[in-house]
Parts: structure tokens; sequence; C-alpha cells
């Protein structure tokens, strides 16, 4: 059976990727805090080169306070740029793949359409340019590296915005909600899904890796996500709170969010054969999980 170590234990991601790689055939180990110190990349490498060898590494683990990052923009870098380096170089060094997850704060948002690989980046914030650091330290390690970039990640579990509407929903008849920032919503189990696959593939030598987007399919403001999951609780709740649509202008925040956060993940499809489904598909299973659990 092959093995998998996942760096990160509790968040959205690996809490999906824990749940779902044995049920992938995969021999899985964590790594999460308890076990490294990711604010200590020579000691987090130490941490890592003791559980090697291993047939795939997915790095899970991240620093993800956007707004606190604007005054933690030292401690964000080394999280997210300085170890996910050391982390690849000694994968590298192992022959051992190496994923890495990063973030649509990598541009600045101005495009018209939805990015692909190959436009510039351009971070408008200290999260922004932490995650972009990181993929230059991890594409600088050579070996065999996968950066999937993704975009407003959620689940029944951790913070995200669909959790955070419910909760305010649930007290609140009227929510205003940012209308003008537009993206692709990812369900974090569509996310690990997606990684496995890429991941046996570079465990077997079918992949190379490279830099994907690697988003849910579809699109919707921050309003129309808002909308939706409504839409999907009012039957539970006997009840439907109202969306005031607003500019980001009326919300403002420390760090700047990017107005378009869509990404084109056709060249993963293609690589792989497989994407994230349509947030419209993943969204009901979340939603109605969360309101169980709530019960």
């Amino acid at each position: 059976m092959p093995r998998l170590i996942i760096l990160g234990r509790s968040g959205q991601l690996a809490t999906e990727l824990l749940r779902q790689a044995p049920q992938a055939g995969w021999e899985v180990e964590p790594l999460g805090r308890d076990g490294a110190d990711f604010t200590d990349p020579l000691a987090c490498a130490e941490a890592l080169g003791a559980r090697l060898p291993a047939d795939a590494v997915i790095n899970a683990a991240a620093y993800t306070a956007v707004d606190q990052a604007e005054r933690e923009e030292a401690l964000a870098h080394t999280i997210n740029a300085e170890t996910p380096g050391r982390l690849a170089a000694l994968c590298a060094g192992r022959n051992v793949p190496f994923l890495h997850v990063s973030t649509d704060y990598v541009f600045d948002g101005r495009k018209p359409s939805a990015y692909v690989e190959t436009d510039p980046t351009a971070p408008q914030s200290a999260y922004g340019r932490s995650k972009r650091a990181g993929e230059i330290a991890v594409e600088d390690a050579g070996g065999l590296t996968l950066i999937a970039r993704t975009a407003w990640v959620y689940s029944a579990h951790g913070h995200n915005f669909v959790r955070t509407m419910l909760r305010l929903g649930a007290d609140r008849e009227v929510l205003r909600v940012v209308e003008d920032q537009l993206g692709c919503p990812t369900a974090a189990d569509e996310l690990a899904r997606c990684l496995l696959v890429a991941a046996r593939a570079m465990s077997k030598g079918e992949s190379a890796g490279g830099l994907y987007h690697l988003a849910g399919a579809g699109e919707t403001s921050w309003a129309g996500f808002a909308e939706a999951i409504f839409a999907l609780a009012g039957s539970h709740w006997k009840r439907r709170p109202a969306v005031t649509p607003i500019p980001a202008a009326e919300y403002p925040t420390p760090a700047r969010r990017p107005a378009n956060s869509r990404l084109d993940s056709s060249r993963f499809e293609a690589q792989f054969g497989t994407r994230p489904e349509a947030w419209q598909a993943s969204l009901p299973g979340i939603v109605q999980k969360i309101l169980t659990s709530e019960k």
C-alpha cells in the first residue's frame, strides 16, 4: 500500500485528506502542529525527514488568517514560504513527490475573466505575498512538485464562509454581503479528492506535477453564494434571511481581497482527468451536514 504523509491535521483540507486517503488506498500519516513546528523551517524539515520515505507528501498546513497577516507578515512568510520551500527541497533530495496548496490571492483580481496558470501574479496583501513566495520556494526546490491554487474553500467544519453565514443567518433577518467580488467556491472534500488523484499519478511516475488551478466549477459573488446557502437552509429553519448586496467598499478589511478570484481549472482536468465538481452540486450536502450537526 502506498504511503502518504499529510502536513496538517485539523484544517479543512487536512481533515478531508485524512478522511479520504485510506478509502483511496493510501497508508496515511499526518504531521500536524503537535509533531512539527511550522514556524521553524529547520525543525519542521527534521520532523518530516524522520518520517520519510513516503510515496507522496501533501502540504495542507498554512497560515490562513488573511487580515491578521497584515500585522504578522514575517510569521506568515515563514509558515507559507520558508517552511514549504525547505520541505520541498527535502522531498526533492529523497525523490518524493511534494504537493503544495496555494491561493487566488496571488493575483490582483483585476482581470475581467478567469485566471489561468500563465497569468502574471501581483498579490495585494501580506497573505498573498507569503503564498506567492511559497510557490516560488517550492518551484526552486526542484524535484517532483505540484502547486495547486484554489479559492473560496468551504466544508462542514473549520472556519469558512458557509459556516459563518449559517451562524449569522440563524439569528438575523437581513445580512449585508459583498456583491462585487467574484470567485469559484471549492468544497474541501472535492479539493482533497483531486489532490489524492494527482498524488497517486505522481507517485506512479505518470505525471511530473507542475502549477495548476484547482477550484470548483461555476462562479458566483459572495452575495450570490449567501443567497444559495439561505435557500438551502430555509426549509430547515422555516424562514429565509434576506441578503442585501453591498460593494466591497462598504465592508472594509485590513487585507485587500481580489475582486476577481475566478480560477480556470481546465489544465488540471486535462492532465488528471478530474476537477472539483460545481459548487452548486457540493453545497447542498455540506449545508445539510452543518445544520444536522447543530441540532
